[in-house]
């Protein structure tokens, strides 16, 4: 049998379900194919979503029309604000989701949406043309070929995978699930690099056999939290549930230390390199030795809280010395084990292979996205599937790539990263990695990507009208700022003790008056008895004004690397005849090939004299075609 897509999707990870779910609502005819309708969007780890940058990722994929944010919000049991005692550039979300509940609703979700077919089977190999520098759609296990005009692998944790405990090596993906070893097989015959990685997972313990009272509360927020911004579903109070804080002890790190020759990742049974920012326990022992104790997260996995996630101990150690090192944590002399912790190594490929647009350069029409580019997190593999997504979209329309890049958006920088740089270790994202996060906050995330996502015909019109509205009212209010006053009349000596801030001895605009300590937009407004704004475009007011002379930096900052980003790069440029270039520069350039300059200045070993060489060049190429033009 012989099935005719528009795109095909590899894969029903975080990853596979936002290309597909952007490539459909992009009225192309989509093939989402998935080993097995139970795992999609599946949750192997953590059971939350967002975290540090990662919330705002969650946030960016939403302003674009992505749905992890709409299926996160409904799917919550608990919901807080990381970081608000400090500065707006490191806010953000998080939430602990039903992990049952989630991949329910991710399916019911695409089941619904016009122009997505899902189909269950494994995918063999890759159809390629004959010199293999084109892909033509997939072949399934059962001999039937589906064919298309992109093709997009979000295979995951699947390639080639094998589960670790101890000694004990398992081919499987996650949770049970089969592996593909025949699509690595497939990439390498199109002479597509591959290298081994690793990750893993801590065990899970049934709650009703933990003593709580030996573990602190760590309850969620108050104050109502949603992901999406158009789509949002509200926790109630009563409705949250309370995750739990312990330490491990001297007695588990003995029973670790003792026994580390079994641990599989240090036996040699593990050939892949592990998450740096998210270690096995026996990792966090050999790395920190001075560290008598190491925070664990007790995290329900579901609404009924029948398994709590031990967040931070991941291993890979045998069953019998997990026994051991469980039943001595705190509170947990008594406890079950429902599943244990294993690692679990695959194949992923080398993502300066890729563009911009998650295409690979080797081969056209073949998209790659989430951890097959070797990146972790649900979040990290979501934003690169609405792209993948988007971009093949674009692609078959014949328009250009959406424009996300490190000054527009975290995605942006994830992509930039994994493609100028690459990876040995699965790619988490930081704050500390954007030198423009004070701009890129979760906060405005729908001011800065909105108009991308509906110019690329994903957000509905609806939804970026709303966005426009918000700005207008932010403008709006600003202005009106500069026009109140503060005066020692509307400012009384009671209301500047009551405010926590000194009295004024003449009239100052409320602009300036809100950039005091304590003082907000609200506060102001209220001097005034002005009540038409939401407390959303108050607050984001609140953070114009009072970081404004950072955040106007880093805007220039931005508009000057945006316009690098714009200036692209021939595709048959030949880098030799580059005067005056350094070697290792002339080097990487031909080795990665960048498409712009923005992107070529953010490879390592790339200098500023180098990028000035190489602008000077593409000037001189662009005259003399101008000039024979004019001839």
């Amino acid at each position: 049998m012989e099935l005719q897509f528009d795109v095909i999707v590899v894969g029903a990870g975080h990853a596979g379900c936002e290309a597909a779910h952007a490539s459909a609502k992009m009225g192309k005819q989509t093939c989402l194919i998935t080993s097995s309708f139970d795992n999609i969007a599946m949750a192997p780890c953590n059971p939350s979503i967002g975290g540090p940058a990662k919330g705002v990722v969650v946030r960016e994929v939403d302003a674009l029309g992505g749905i992890m944010g709409i299926i996160a919000d409904q799917a919550k049991i608990q919901i807080k604000m990381l970081n608000s005692s400090k500065g707006p550039a490191v806010h953000s979300l998080r939430a602990q989701i039903d992990k049952d509940e989630y991949p329910k609703l991710m399916f019911n979700y695409l089941k619904q949406t016009p122009n997505l077919s899902l189909l269950k089977a494994m995918v063999n190999e890759i159809i390629f043309n004959d010199d293999y520098t084109k892909a033509l759609g997939v072949i399934l296990d059962n001999g039937d070929r589906v064919l298309a005009k992109k093709t997009i692998i979000t295979t995951g944790t699947y390639m080639d995978s094998y589960v670790i405990n101890g000694q004990d090596k398992t081919s499987s993906g996650p949770s049970g699930y089969p592996t593909t070893k025949t699509l690595s097989d497939s990439l390498r015959q199109a002479n597509v690099e591959l290298f081994r990685l690793k990750t893993g997972t801590p065990a899970r313990v049934y709650t009703d056999s933990i003593d709580f009272s030996k573990a602190q509360v760590m309850p969620g927020d108050e104050k109502p939290l949603e992901f999406s911004f158009f789509n949002p579903t509200y926790l109630a109070k009563e409705d949250s549930i309370d995750c739990w804080l312990i330490h491990t002890n001297e007695e588990v790190h003995k029973i670790i230390y003792d026994n580390l020759d079994k641990s599989a990742m240090y036996s040699g049974v593990i050939e892949g390199v592990g998450p740096r920012y998210c270690p096995s326990i026996e990792d966090k022992l050999v790395r920190f030795p001075d560290k008598t104790s190491h925070q664990l997260f007790l995290e329900p996995e579901t609404r009924n809280m029948e398994t709590i996630y031990v967040q931070g101990f991941s291993t890979s150690m045998p069953f019998y010395i997990q026994d051991e090192m469980i039943h001595s944590l705190p509170g947990f002399s008594n406890a079950r084990i429902q599943k244990y912790g294993y690692a679990i190594e695959y194949d992923a490929l080398r993502p300066e292979q890729l563009t911009t647009s998650l295409e690979t350069k080797k081969v056209k029409n073949l998209y790659t996205a989430g951890q097959i580019n070797g990146t972790s997190g649900y979040e990290e593999a979501a934003g690169q599937g609405i792209v993948a997504g988007i971009n093949a979209c674009l692609s078959i329309d014949g328009k250009e790539p959406i424009n996300l890049n490190r000054t527009n958006s975290y995605i942006g920088l994830m992509i930039d990263d994994i493609i100028t740089k690459g990876t040995n270790e699965p790619y988490r994202l930081l704050t500390s990695r954007s030198e423009y996060r004070l701009y890129l906050r979760h906060d405005n995330a729908d001011l800065r990507l909105s108009r991308l996502g509906y110019e690329a015909g994903l957000l509905p019109y609806e939804h970026y009208q709303q966005v426009v509205d918000k700005q207008q009212q932010i403008d709006k209010l600003k202005e009106l700022l500069t026009t109140l006053m503060i005066t020692p009349k509307n400012l009384t000596v009671e209301l500047a003790n009551m405010l926590d801030t000194q009295p004024v001895n003449h009239g100052i605009p409320a602009y300036d008056f809100i950039k005091r300590p304590n003082i907000t937009t609200k506060d102001v407004l209220a001097i005034f008895d002005i009540n038409d704004y939401s407390q959303e475009v108050m607050e984001l007011v609140d953070i114009d004004i009072k970081y404004e002379g950072y955040i106007n930096k880093v805007i220039e900052q931005v508009k000057r690397q945006d316009k690098l980003y714009k200036q692209r790069i021939p595709d048959d440029i030949d880098y030799s005849k580059v005067d005056s270039l350094a070697l290792e520069a002339r080097e990487k350039l031909e080795k990665l090939r960048p498409q712009t300059i923005g992107i070529a200045s953010q490879i390592s070993g790339i200098n500023p004299a180098d990028i000035s060489v190489l602008q000077i060049h593409l000037e001189k190429q662009r005259r003399n075609h101008e000039g024979v033009n004019n001839d």
